[in-house]
């Protein structure tokens, strides 16, 4: 039995979908959701729904009974991250889970980056898992090719891209290749105690972003390229909390410094193929 955690959400729900389509039997995958109704098509796919919430240990506990392997995604949360995944992982330990799968982050250092309210959770985690001792591997993840728009503004086509982030690259990975990488990894054996970045072959810089649109699309795609400072008063005049705009300014800060160019992939191991290029992303996307 394989247990996924916030399977409704775009990573969990991705692994799920990899794992049917490489036939594995719906009624041996386990979903764990906090609202029922959001996993409607799960169920009705055969998926097993389990009803459990990160802060609830006793929910938790619950929902592991006979899971072989679980697929721990990070939480999404800011506060109590560090308690919510040790809640995870004691239950599993106390229900005899035998494999935990965890989602990190492909970061050049912990230690020096600007983000560390975003990379830390990452590195306790890891080092609670090999502390418990319980078999593990760490898929440390680059960002979703998906988060691209979200990055690049509203109206981005038109108007241009508007991110801090300088020509600094990042191997942008869609969130179905990171799921179809976790389902590998929960499938196959071999990968116990080990940790893979989950990355493209080739970083991208914003830059380059904006001229493969311009080919796709037809029209001029500009990269506005603003300092941190003009990004967050753009953002808060346009009505985003500063708390967020300071987040998302962050994470330009962190890709303009390479942060996430590590130079370091082994998703083309595990899947078996060449990752999907940016361009034919980009093109089933914007095209």
């Amino acid at each position: 039995m394989i247990l996924v955690t916030g399977a409704t959400g775009g990573l969990g729900n991705a692994t799920i979908q990899a794992l049917l389509k490489k036939g594995f039997p719906a009624n041996e995958i386990s979903a764990l959701v906090r609202d029922e109704h959001k996993a409607a098509d799960l169920k009705s796919a055969g998926i097993q729904i389990k009803i459990g919430n990160y802060n609830e240990y006793d929910s938790l506990k619950t929902a592991l009974v006979g899971v072989d392997k679980l697929l721990l995604v990070s939480s999404n949360e800011m506060v109590d991250r560090l308690v919510q995944h040790k809640n995870v992982i004691n239950a599993a330990l106390e229900n005899g889970v035998k494999h935990i799968v965890y989602t990190g982050i492909d970061i050049v250092s912990y230690e020096t980056t600007v983000i560390p309210y975003v990379s830390q959770i990452h590195k306790d985690t890891a080092d609670y898992l090999q502390e418990v001792g319980i078999p593990y591997t760490i898929l440390d993840n680059t960002l979703y090719a998906d988060s691209i728009g979200m990055f690049s503004g509203e109206k981005f086509l038109e108007t241009g891209i508007f991110f801090p982030a300088g020509e600094g690259k990042l191997p942008w990975v869609p969130k179905a290749e990171m799921g179809e990488a976790a389902a590998v990894v929960l499938t196959t054996s071999g990968h116990e105690n080990k940790n893979y970045a989950i990355t493209a072959n080739v970083a991208y810089s914003f830059s380059e972003i904006a001229e493969i649109l311009s080919e796709i699309t037809g029209q001029e795609v500009k990269y506005l390229k603003p300092d941190a400072e003009t990004y967050v008063e753009g953002l808060v005049k346009a009505g985003v909390p500063k708390e967020i705009a300071s987040f998302l300014a962050g994470f330009g800060i962190a890709i303009g410094n390479g942060e996430f160019n590590t130079h370091r992939s082994d998703l083309e191991k595990l899947l078996g193929r060449k990752p999907m290029e940016i361009k034919a992303y980009l093109t089933e996307i914007y095209g």
